[in-house]
């Protein structure tokens, strides 16, 4: 099955209250799991790109305490869902939440960093030019940085995905359900996604399937 793109941006307001409504414990879990265990040193400063409405940020600021964290995000509903839930959850202190756009405002994560570790989860496959997520990275690589990127894998099939969606977001909102299906026709092969990765020029890196429905990639640079 081909891919069909969908919007680069989620952030209607509908959309956000189905996400603030949303149970992403379960991918979440994954996510922190494998940054949790890649990360290995105790304490740093880690950039989220598209961290959405700031669930699997604080998930992150559990999983590794010491660290600080920034999570960056092009949507402001999604922004706003991310500072009250940050708020809430008194992590002010070691969160900071940026309004940025990609590519356009690398320039200004540049000025904010260095950073010790990088993460993004189910970004990639909103982006228009998949390549503008290695190319941000690669422009904010420092040595023994640690990346960490995670997103749906593209099914074989319409009616796959649509399996997917049935077996994954049984009784959500009918929003969410159908920006998943969306989300799961627009993402890559783990194929696709080595294409990518070998015109990057980066070594020993990484790709896991730690879901029916993910891929997740791990590097150290």
């Amino acid at each position: 099955m081909n891919r069909i793109p969908e919007p680069e941006l989620m952030d209607t307001p509908e959309q956000t209250k189905a996400y603030a409504a949303a149970d992403f414990s379960e991918p979440n879990g994954l996510f922190c799991q494998i940054t949790q265990a890649f990360l290995e040193v105790p304490a740093g400063r880690l950039l989220d790109l598209g961290c959405g409405s700031g669930g699997l940020l604080v998930d992150l600021a559990t999983a590794v305490p010491d660290w600080l964290l920034v999570g960056v995000d092009a949507g402001p509903n999604m922004l706003s869902l991310a500072e009250t839930l940050v708020s809430e959850c008194q992590l002010s202190d070691r969160v900071t939440l940026i309004a940025a756009h990609l590519p356009t405002d690398v320039p200004k994560l540049k000025a904010i960093g260095p950073f010790d570790a990088i993460v993004s989860n189910s970004l990639l496959h909103h982006l228009e030019d998949p390549m503008t997520l290695w190319q941000t990275i690669d422009a904010l690589v420092q040595p023994g940085m640690r990346v960490v990127v995670m997103d749906l894998a593209r099914p074989q099939s319409k009616a796959e995905a649509e399996a997917l969606v049935e077996a994954h977001t049984q009784g959500a909102d009918p929003i969410l359900q159908q920006d998943f299906y969306n989300s799961l026709l627009a993402a890559w092969r783990v194929d696709e996604i080595e294409t990518q990765l070998a015109t990057m020029g980066w070594h020993q890196w990484r790709i896991q399937t730690p879901s029916n429905r993910h891929w997740a990639l791990t590097i150290q640079f």
